[in-house]
């Protein structure tokens, strides 16, 4: 029978290979990839004759990614990441060794797995198990369960092998779909919303800065940031204590006071001068004992990581890129080493449990002996006798020492001194990184009475913590389940990296602006999700899935439901991003390298390239519009009016548009650039259905899309005016007053005008006022001057109730009798001034239709995508040109 033997790598591979084989008969060949060798040899598994082959993986086979359409950053709405179809696939990169795999497997009847035991190795496992049954159906798979690479457990392992765990695999599959998820679509989101909104100067790049979210590495940011904030917001506090000290022939003690210090001055004053009154002190206790330090736990990674940063500084990534017997020769601790041997000695100890079994892997301990390797880096050499220092340690006697514990009272006050003296170090001897210090006291004896030498009222202030360092940073991340041990180091690295945190000589951790503000920002929404509470709850989760009592659909949706429910809620609350980003960061005018303007929620796919979707956008000159995200690939787009000031995508469908779900939109538009009488907030589709939108994408125009060669007034002008030219739209636009079509409100036959003779009791106002009266509302117009290229200077009346817009030329009043003309030469004002149109300057788009000609080189674009011809100029109906470039504008 042939096996085919799958290791996490191929350093094992060759373990067990040569372990197996006793390195007789073992034969080595290349496989396709040329780091992952074949090892052959023949064995015999429970009474049967094996051929047995040896490969390895390194690490996943395997990556899990969204399908192609959704990767590329505007593809989508990071919204839609959360149910986007997901694949797992080999990688470019690992194809020679699935190649391997595959040729193996076809002449293999049993597949052994011998990746690690923990569910990450279960699911490596379970990736190469999917490589090999798609070529070999009939596979039988087996599963080798060890955690040492030692003869007796390689042994034991192959003859009593297992099924793989399906359970165990499901919990890191569930792990993976949900980091990809949460971390691709915060980190999409928070890019695009920050990274060209401000000038971010520390990254050299910074157009290509990404501004990343994981679900391990935010709350590795929030313990760095939290702690900052207690140091910041830490006040001084004044406190008292007093202290007290006995010299005698035998030597001094110092006595502290048992109330350790108060923050009252009074009351520590009043003891204090008690205390002087009456200044004898009387022994109450005297307490002998047998005091023992106890060795530290044998070794995991995560604590090899806590002791290499606190004993030399050194990085967790620095780390873990780094038998008694053995050591008898090494010249420093070989000595110690004996002593251990020793029967007589008394100095051997097995050593304490730690708590923490992955079930994959043994205390970190030292494989073989070295004096020092001459390749060996100082760094390397430290590491190193750590692990053997750390390990004899684990197998000495504990520290032993006498200690004396002495009570005194003076005037009721209670005061304590203690002295210790080591009677054997034991496995201090050998592990020079802890000491146990010791002093001796003075005897004493119960009921003994003396004066003391100083008796003071000293006073201090409290201090704020220390900044975390990597120890403390790793300590808190293991404790709240961030993580494993495998890739606490990475999420470290990626702070420094992100330009989220700096690390200083002493390995203590400040967080950066930037770091500190996507910490503020979210905090201020009144979300935790730089805390460590979210992913602990998700650990708790998966290790439910692991051990079967929740199914892996349910956590996955749950948990899925749950993030992406917060990240819609985050995106609304976006300007607490901004305002944090802006405390610390200054704005910035450029608009991103692809031209993308801000972009808000889906409004539906593109019909166009059928790939992407249609999203609402503001662009720089604050106009809106609803584009593709395939640009520049895809130019799909719906031009809005000119004249919205407010737009939000909603959760409400349209019902009649096809194909769906399309979105509409809550818009708010500007009163004074929209007929009177449609209302300011709008509920609309852009798709073509929606009458209202298209009425007022006709009146106000786009702000900025006309494929034309003629030049379009751009400029706003004033406000009041805004309406003129939509008045002449007769066609569309009912009147206020009678509320029939066919006239303007200030046309209205029902109307009875206030007052005919302005022009005789103009003179009489104050500046700046008269007796013109809105012909709407009937109130006192006010005379103001036009500040348009081409009308500086002139003047004009207009209302002033922002709900009227009336609007008339001082001069047409002048040329008039009696300011009879002055309603005609309003409307003919206004349709010759670029400046007093509606909206962004669209000119005149409701009044087109007086003429049948048509302009052949001149197309309008609607909101709804649909062309807008049969434009002519409105002052003297020439097609070749518009009103705001007629020569006979004027006369």
């Amino acid at each position: 029978m042939k096996v085919l033997n799958v290791a996490e790598k191929p350093s094992v591979a060759k373990a067990v290979a040569t372990i197996l084989s006793r390195n007789q008969g073992l034969r080595v060949r290349e496989g396709r990839s040329r780091y992952n060798k074949l090892f052959e040899f023949n064995y015999s598994i429970r009474g049967q004759h094996c051929q047995m082959v040896v490969t390895s993986v390194i690490g996943h086979l395997m990556e899990l990614e969204f399908e192609d359409r959704f990767r590329k950053w505007h593809s989508c709405d990071p919204a839609h990441l959360y149910h986007a179809p997901v694949r797992k696939f080999v990688p470019e990169d690992k194809l020679d060794i699935k190649r391997t795999l595959e040729e193996e497997a076809r002449k293999c009847q049993w597949l052994v797995l011998w990746l690690d035991c923990d569910r990450e190795g279960e699911n490596i496992a379970f990736e190469v198990l999917e490589v090999c049954t798609q070529v070999n159906r009939h596979i039988d798979v087996w599963r080798a369960r060890f955690s040492a690479l030692i003869d007796r457990e390689i042994h034991e392992s192959v003859q009593n092998l297992v099924r793989p765990n399906q359970l165990f695999a499901d919990a890191v599959d569930v792990r993976q779909e949900i980091d990809l998820r949460i971390g691709a679509s915060f980190t999409r989101f928070q890019t695009m919303l920050l990274r060209d909104a401000f000038v971010l100067d520390f990254a050299a790049d910074d157009r290509n800065l990404v501004l990343s979210y994981g679900p391990c590495q935010f709350p590795t940011l929030g313990f760095v940031v939290e702690r900052y904030w207690e140091i910041q917001s830490h006040e001084p506090e004044e406190f008292w204590t007093i202290n007290c000290s006995h010299k005698s022939d035998e030597g001094t003690s110092t006595f502290n006071w048992m109330r350790g210090h108060l923050f009252d001055y009074t009351c520590a004053v009043i003891i204090y001068e008690m205390c002087i009154q009456e200044p004898t002190a009387t022994v109450t206790k005297v307490r002998h004992q047998e005091k023992l330090k106890y060795p530290p736990h044998p070794l995991n990674t995560i604590e090899l990581e806590k002791r290499a940063s606190r004993y030399f500084h050194m990085s967790s990534e620095r780390t873990m890129k780094g038998i008694v017997q053995e050591q008898l020769g090494h010249p420093i601790w070989g000595s110690y080493a004996q002593r251990l041997l020793d029967p007589g000695a008394g100095l051997w100890r097995n050593p304490g449990d730690g708590g923490h079994d992955d079930k994959a892997h043994p205390p970190i301990h030292p494989t073989k002996f070295s004096a020092g390797e001459s390749g060996w880096s100082q760094d390397h050499q430290r590491l190193y006798e750590l692990v053997v220092r750390h390990f004899l340690a684990c197998v000495s006697q504990p520290a032993v020492g006498a200690e004396t514990i002495v009570e005194i009272d003076i005037a009721g006050e209670s005061f304590s001194s203690s002295g210790r003296v080591i009677i054997a170090k034991n496995y201090l001897d050998v592990y020079r990184f802890e000491s146990w210090g010791g002093s001796m006291i003075p005897t004493y004896v119960f009921g003994q009475q003396f004066i003391p030498t100083t008796l003071t009222l000293d006073s201090g202030v409290t201090r704020p913590p220390p900044l975390l360092s990597e120890a403390d940073l790793l300590n808190c991340m293991d404790k709240a389940g961030i993580g494993t041990d495998a890739t606490m180091h990475d999420h470290i690295k990626k702070l420094l990296d992100r330009f989220y945190a700096t690390k200083d000589s002493n390995t203590r951790f400040s967080p950066t602006n930037l770091g500190e503000a996507l910490v503020m920002g979210y905090d201020d929404m009144g979300y935790e999700l730089w805390k460590p509470y979210l992913r602990s709850m998700m650990e708790c989760d998966m290790k439910a899935v692991s051990i079967g009592t929740k199914r892996r659909n349910e956590v996955l949706t749950t948990c899925l439901e749950q993030m992406k429910a917060c990240f819609l809620d985050a995106r609304l609350n976006k300007v607490k991003l901004l305002e944090a980003m802006a405390l610390f960061f200054e704005r910035s005018n450029r608009s991103s390298g692809d031209e993308q303007h801000e972009v808000g929620d889906v409004v539906r796919q593109c019909t166009l390239c059928q790939e992407s979707d249609m999203v609402l956008r503001r662009k720089p000159d604050g106009n809106f519009m609803v584009g593709c995200l395939g640009y520049p690939q895809c130019r799909n787009v719906v031009w809005l009016p000119g004249s919205i000031s407010e737009a939000a995508v909603t959760t409400i469908s349209c019902n009649h548009c096809t194909p769906g779900p399309v979105y509409k939109i809550q818009f708010k538009f500007r009163r004074l650039e929209i007929p009177p009488n449609y209302n300011i907030d709008h509920l609309g589709c852009v798709c073509g259905c929606d009458e209202i939108l298209r009425q007022l994408t006709e009146i106000c125009g786009t702000g900025s899309r006309i494929c034309s060669t003629v030049p379009a007034a751009r400029g706003r002008g004033s406000n009041a005016s805004s309406t003129n030219a939509q008045r002449s739209n007769t066609r569309q636009t009912a009147c206020i007053h009678c509320s029939q079509t066919g006239h303007s409100s200030n046309d209205c036959p029902s109307r009875v005008p206030r007052s005919r003779n302005s022009q005789s009791h103009r003179t009489n106002m104050p500046s700046g006022e008269s007796s013109i009266p809105c012909n709407v509302c009937g109130t006192p117009c006010i005379l103001r001057t036009a500040n348009t290229e081409n009308n500086r200077g002139r003047k004009f009346y207009s209302c002033q109730s922002q709900e009227c817009n009336f609007f008339v030329w001082e001069d047409s009043l002048n040329s008039s009798s009696g300011g009879r003309s002055a309603q005609p030469a309003t409307a003919r004002s206004s349709a010759s001034n670029p400046s007093r149109r509606g909206g962004r300057g669209r000119g005149d788009r409701g009044r087109g239709r007086q003429s049948g000609a048509r302009t052949s080189d001149t197309t309008f674009v609607s909101a709804t995508g649909d062309p807008v011809s049969g434009r002519r100029c409105f002052v003297c109906g020439d097609p070749s040109h518009f009103a705001n470039v007629c020569p006979n504008r004027g006369m």
